[in-house]
């Protein structure tokens, strides 16, 4: 469709009007299809600025089909969040933006904060992120960075001494979206065999439907699953890596089915990395990534091409080993641990901008893009970093869940 030709015939028409009635913008003059268009390939910044000029200007920018539309075929922001020094904070940097806004990290209020001073990003679906209580588990919040609204959800079923990993994501299937806690825990009586890491015997599955009164029990689960934040949400299904156990020593991929509420496991690749610590999962382009680290700083990054078909793991890219500039100012950690990191892997694989170039995380601190056509790196120097953070690839959206209580 010819934009330019749509706007030049309906020029004279929207002159006229205009002239009736001041108070109409022109925008809203425009046939439906033609204005969804234009707004869906707004990037996020600029819709967000363009629903507050007017009434009729923010029904257009919040229209379902708008919101759908505008989720897709676009570079994503980023999420960078801080847990240092004291209080929480989350940034943003949206990649589809104009060059000047690109280059700048802005910072997110979130108007919770004094609620919740200290959590973790669970994961980042459709433009909403599910927010957790750090300190005591008990609290978690769906939130849209963008619009400010935010939904505390009911409160879940707690054990005095326990681990609780989570997930967040969407079912298209049924258009629901679920929160997972898998929580492992111990009752306090038994006697457990003395080690470095606190053995939590016990399990419990639980998930809430969003718009539904309460969590629901799924039972127990078998797999010890490693937790890590804003895991991989892929083909309707959440996935994670195991630890290895007594009747599993070997690691293995799980999934969490969002449709039929099952784990199954998915076929690994035969790159030998999921066997030892150093590895973490992705989405790239849409599928199911595993980036394993390798000797000498590289990283080896394979893509299962056709979902839980284990010969379509490819190894689609071998970066090679680099030093952000922003690294090399030998910065002294500070003395706080934060939680938070990923276990002092030096790099992580983010996703896949348009460009074809990779997004890398450098040691939660440093944002890098690779060129794997060119093999180069280029270091992105943003406005406004924080020293330290974790990111979360979000797609940014005006979208928000409507349930029964809203």
């Amino acid at each position: 469709m010819d934009l330019d030709f749509e706007f030049e015939r309906h020029s004279k028409r929207r002159k006229t009007k205009l002239e009736d009635d001041p108070q109409t913008t022109g925008m809203e003059l425009l046939p439906r299809e033609i204005a969804q268009d234009i707004l869906s390939r707004l990037p996020i910044t600029s819709l967000v600025k363009f629903k507050c000029v007017c009434r009729a200007w923010r029904a257009m920018a919040l229209d379902p089909e708008v919101v759908s539309c505008s989720t897709q075929d676009t570079d994503p922001c980023v999420i960078l969040h801080c847990d240092f020094p004291i209080r929480n904070n989350l940034y943003f940097v949206d990649f589809a933006a104009h060059d000047e806004e690109k280059e700048k990290v802005k910072r997110i209020r979130a108007p919770f904060s004094s609620m919740m001073p200290e959590f973790e990003v669970v994961g980042s679906c459709n433009g909403l992120l599910c927010l957790s209580d750090s300190l005591y588990n008990d609290s978690l919040y769906i939130y849209n960075p963008f619009t400010g609204r935010y939904k505390e959800l009911p409160k879940s079923l707690q054990y005095p001494d326990q681990e609780v990993v989570f997930g967040f994501g969407f079912n298209p299937r049924t258009n629901e979206y679920k929160v997972i806690r898998v929580v492992y825990y111990r009752n306090g009586h038994g006697r457990y065999p003395r080690s470095r890491r606190i053995i939590y015997p016990l399990s419990q599955v639980q998930i809430l439907t969003l718009g539904c009164s309460g969590w629901r029990s799924l039972g127990k689960v078998s797999y010890r699953l490693v937790r890590r934040a804003s895991e991989t949400l892929v083909n309707g299904r959440l996935h994670w890596v195991s630890r290895p156990c007594r009747n599993k020593p070997a690691r293995r991929l799980v999934s969490f089915d969002l449709t039929d509420e099952q784990f199954r496991e998915v076929p690994k690749p035969d790159c030998g990395g999921l066997n030892r610590c150093d590895y973490h999962l992705a989405v790239l382009r849409g599928c199911l990534s595993v980036a394993v680290y390798c000797n000498y700083g590289r990283l080896e990054i394979w893509v299962m091409k056709e979902y839980n078909v284990k010969g379509s793991w490819v190894k689609e890219y071998s970066i090679g080993a680099y030093m952000p500039k922003g690294l090399k100012q030998n910065l002294v950690r500070p003395l706080k641990i934060w939680k938070n990191a990923s276990n002092g892997r030096a790099v992580r694989a983010l996703c896949v901008l348009k460009n074809g170039e990779i997004l890398l995380e450098y040691k939660n601190r440093a944002l890098v893009s690779y060129d794997p056509k060119k093999g180069k790196f280029k270091d992105i120097d943003l406005q406004g970093t924080p020293k330290w953070f974790q990111t979360v690839v979000h797609v940014g959206s005006l979208n928000w869940i409507d349930t029964p209580s809203d």
